[in-house]
């Protein structure tokens, strides 16, 4: 997770709203976060390399019936949009939002065809949350580390698939219990129920 912090002279007036409306708009959960992540996109270069990841991912306004299947299974969460920026969300208060960037490179990486830009992407996905070195590591055996130094010899769109699962399930089993006992995820229950009993 990225440790720089935002300057309070570069934070955008509120009134300022994104042009493409996410869950966090509604539901209030981060809506003074938006800011400090089109910060963070300015310094996208300094911070990580991986352009290709949006700060937030587009969605729309999820239904209760959304909301509440999260809580049925971690699997329902991960496949929707809205569900995985909430949790993104929560990730970031227990400074753990690396683990969901990581996933959502991998998932970005599968989509590539291009040689070159996978050898790119690889790299860039391994300096940023594999390296020993980058302050955004993720938590991962040492068996998974010896499989991927390997696969980086000859890098493909699946080079990341055996950590994937590992951080996919140490989210699954860690932070997933946690984030449907937290202030988070129970506000926006009650906010998404409210408004559709009142409309």
């Amino acid at each position: 997770m990225s440790r720089h912090e935002t300057s309070p002279t570069t934070v955008q007036p509120a009134s300022n709203h994104r042009p493409n409306a996410c869950c966090f708009c509604w539901c209030c959960c981060c809506s003074c976060s938006w800011n400090e992540d089109r910060e963070r996109a300015w310094r996208v270069s300094r911070d990580t390399k991986l352009e290709t990841i949006p700060n937030c991912e587009a969605c729309t306004k999820p239904t209760p019936e959304e909301v509440r299947g999260w809580a049925q299974s971690f699997d329902k969460l991960m496949k929707s949009p809205a569900g995985r920026n909430v949790f993104r969300e929560f990730l970031r208060t227990e400074y753990s939002e690396e683990n969901m960037l990581f996933w959502l490179a991998c998932e970005e990486l599968k989509t590539e065809c291009n040689k070159h830009t996978i050898d790119e992407k690889a790299r860039m996905i391994y300096e940023d949350y594999i390296s020993i070195l980058s302050p955004k590591e993720v938590s991962l055996d040492s068996r998974v580390r010896e499989v991927i130094n390997r696969k980086m010899q000859e890098p493909s769109s699946h080079t990341f698939d055996d950590a994937q699962l590992q951080i996919y399930t140490l989210m699954h089993r860690d932070s997933y219990p946690r984030f449907l006992n937290s202030a988070i995820y129970k506000s926006l229950l009650q906010s998404v129920s409210r408004s559709s009993s009142e409309s």
